[in-house]
């Protein structure tokens, strides 16, 4: 089922071009593209394949309302400076998702980067130190600090920061097609831009850097300029082995 958050692959006939509600999607030469819906996608959508023309039905996605106090209040009311810095990294952010590449590993498998109790879900909305705030858009695992965190799949470091002020240490990687993904809060960030990595290489450690109340790994997804859920991308996370001990 097509959901709101979404990450759906597709495939058409090779060179026939594909228009998802009349915005052209970069499509590989067998055909294979990425469909992305956001938090606010309609409840249907046309999906265009050369002539032909589809109604997609979006169902709406389950969003909790998430509660968050404790937060350094400069990282919630940040001062004018700091406002000038938290812009100008989000302006980093977006155009490091801008490029456009033609890596094949986003029509490829997915892993967890880590794993761990899901401390935060996609779309929520959220209040921090009592203050309504923009949905949350990310996933967030908890693990120790130190965790290594690994790359879900195959692709290049288009953004490797140690100390972003709401995102701590962040890394972005490029899978090609328009997907990209975004690993924050890092403790250490062991990669640099420009670097090809491999699915399973790590990348960086779990922390509590930037915007953070405890130690734990914000994952995000975009297609072309649509954040989406990254979970639909991985299988149900592996349940821990029952606890022997006694």
């Amino acid at each position: 089922m097509l959901r709101q958050g979404s990450v759906v692959r597709g495939r058409a006939p090779p060179g026939v071009p594909v228009l998802l509600d009349g915005r052209r999607l970069p499509v590989a030469p067998d055909g294979r593209f990425l469909l992305g819906f956001g938090r606010d996608a309609p409840a249907e959508i046309e999906l265009a394949v050369g002539n032909e023309r589809h109604r997609l039905a979006i169902a709406p996605g389950d969003f909790v309302v998430q509660r968050i106090d404790g937060l350094p209040p400069q990282t919630v009311t940040p001062d004018p400076e700091t406002l000038r810095r938290i812009r100008a990294e989000s302006e980093r952010m977006k155009a490091a998702r801008r490029i456009e590449s033609r890596l094949a590993d986003a029509f490829g498998s997915f892993v967890w980067p880590v794993e761990g109790p899901l401390s935060g879900s996609w779309g929520s909305q959220r209040i921090l130190n009592g203050e309504p705030r923009s949905p949350h858009l990310g996933v967030d695992v908890a693990a120790p600090a130190g965790t290594p965190v690994v790359a879900p799949a195959g692709g290049v470091v288009r953004l490797a920061a140690p100390g972003f002020v709401l995102t701590g240490g962040t890394v972005i990687l490029d899978h090609g097609y328009g997907l990209t993904t975004v690993y924050a809060h890092l403790a250490t960030v062991k990669v640099k831009k420009g670097d090809s990595v491999r699915q399973g290489e790590e990348i960086g450690t779990v922390g509590a850097t930037g915007r953070a109340t405890g130690p734990h790994l914000h994952w995000g997804a975009t297609v072309g300029e649509v954040p989406v859920d990254p979970s639909t991308l991985v299988p149900p996370m592996r349940k821990p082995p029952p606890d022997r001990a006694g």
